[in-house]
């Protein structure tokens, strides 16, 4: 097998005529059937689909027409975007037999840039509850080890991505579904501005949190994914209508004159993170302290405060959009998802109101916050991926999450492998930026993975 590539990568590679679409399409199918059979990433392989693709691919890089850097790259799509005529089932018996008709305009725009589709991705029930175990396919489990925890929801991308089943994959992300399992699974994701990426075709959880965006092993690489899935929409209400720069344009510029929030008394206080994600945390403002940034702390309200606005406002609009089911279908739901869908019944139109009027408040207290200071950093996950088995029934309600804030603001955010920690396990951190400011966001991330040892480390999945 070839070594384990970046989309940046093994675009070069291409370019180079050292490496073709084909051989490194054949190569992460080499690794999937070799170790997939552990990690239950893939809920379905679409080897005839990639093999067309990659053929495509490599024809386009021999005659000079390639489409960008991410023409011949092998992904993955999370089992909520819909990809016509191959199966979509948010891991759902409800859906165990969903064909859809048209493709999620993300799939589509990623395949125009020239993408090589592997295959469909596990995910948590409808992007919602999990891990679960009596759905008609197994949750995914962790390459660094497969008795512990991904997180969720977009749990099989974080896993394929991990060990090196695809260069990258798309995910979801209504309160922490990208930036979750990115943590866990020690790669990178990023949550772009709430309507800078399209949801039409998405399956929906809740309809004013759920944003879409990419999953990859760097920074980088998601600025490239990012840059074929950002975009205007119509067809997404919330889409927004605003020219989209070039993600990777400041890539490699640095971080001089960076001015950092530090929300310290989120992850060392509201919800106290565990001494190895601290003091990665703490490693990584060093680290840009010498790349040329300054720190300084800042106060939010209260982490639960955030949590419970968020986490009131999800589960009423996730029960808006499957009460149909819920009530005909109810018991083909998993156990843990369709008790977590069935708190929004409970949740009055008073509260749901109060809800909307604290987030005004809450994203009024965060603009001002970022007033002073350019990107705001904080834990992205408490601890290392627990053992998957010993995961709580009501974990997401039992401590406020780091995740959620910035869907209730619904301003850009990533996490970053910063270490590992007991047992060998990832550790990560989160950045945030101002609405539409990825490119900063992207660019602060890179300058702390070429400054850190972290990425050249995978798992071992042999």
């Amino acid at each position: 097998m070839t070594p384990q590539l970046t989309i940046a990568e093994a675009s070069r590679l291409f370019a180079a005529r050292k490496l073709s679409p084909v051989e490194l399409m054949q190569d992460c199918f080499r690794r999937i059937r070799a170790t997939d059979d552990r990690l239950n990433s893939f809920l379905l392989l679409t080897e005839e689909r990639a093999m067309a693709d990659a053929s495509a691919s490599e024809q386009r890089w021999s005659s000079g027409q390639a489409r960008g850097r991410l023409d011949g790259i092998p992904i993955g799509h999370k089992d909520i975007y819909n990809t016509a005529g191959i199966r979509t089932t948010a891991h759902s018996r409800i859906l165990e037999h969903n064909v859809p008709t048209e493709d999620a305009l993300s799939v589509r725009k990623l395949a125009d840039a020239g993408t090589v589709l592997i295959g469909k991705l596990a995910t948590h029930e409808f992007a919602m509850g999990g891990p679960s175990f009596d759905l008609p396919w197994p949750p995914a489990r962790n390459p660094w080890n497969p008795d512990h925890f991904t997180a969720g929801s977009s749990s099989g991308t974080g896993a394929a991505v991990a060990a090196g089943f695809v260069l990258g994959g798309t995910g979801s992300d209504t309160g922490g579904s990208i930036r979750l399992p990115a943590a866990l699974c020690g790669i990178t994701g990023i949550k772009p501005t709430y309507g800078l990426v399209s949801r039409r075709g998405v399956l929906p959880l809740s309809f004013t949190l759920d944003h879409a965006g990419p999953m990859a092993w760097t920074a980088e690489d998601c600025a490239l994914l990012l840059q074929a899935m950002a975009g205007h929409d119509p067809g997404d209400p919330a889409s927004v209508d605003r020219p989209i720069p070039d993600f990777t344009s400041g890539i490699g510029d640095g971080t001089k004159g960076l001015r950092v929030g530090l929300i310290r008394h989120f992850h060392e206080t509201d919800n106290v993170a565990s001494a190895a994600t601290r003091a990665g945390i703490e490693n990584s403002l060093a680290v840009l302290r010498e790349l040329g940034a300054t720190v300084t702390d800042v106060t939010l309200s209260p982490l639960v405060e955030y949590h419970a606005c968020g986490i009131l406002i999800l589960i009423t609009e996730a029960y808006a959009i499957h009460k149909p089911w819920l009530t005909t279908r109810f018991y083909d739901y998993g156990e843990l998802v369709r008790d977590r869908f069935a708190l929004g019944a409970l949740v009055s139109g008073e509260h749901y109101v109060q809800a909307l009027r604290r987030r005004r408040e809450l994203c009024l207290e965060m603009t001002a916050a970022m007033a002073d200071v350019d990107v705001l950093v904080t834990a992205a996950q408490p601890a290392e991926a627990p053992q998957i088995r010993a995961v709580p029934k009501w974990a997401t309600l039992e401590k406020p999450g780091f995740t959620i804030p910035f869907n209730v603001t619904g301003y850009p955010a990533m996490s970053v492998c910063t270490g590992f920690g007991e047992g060998g396990l990832p550790v990560a951190m989160q950045i945030v930026a101002r609405p539409f400011c990825e490119p900063l966001l992207l660019r602060t991330a890179h300058a702390l993975e070429r400054a850190t040892p972290w990425r050249d480390k995978r798992p071992d999945v042999s």
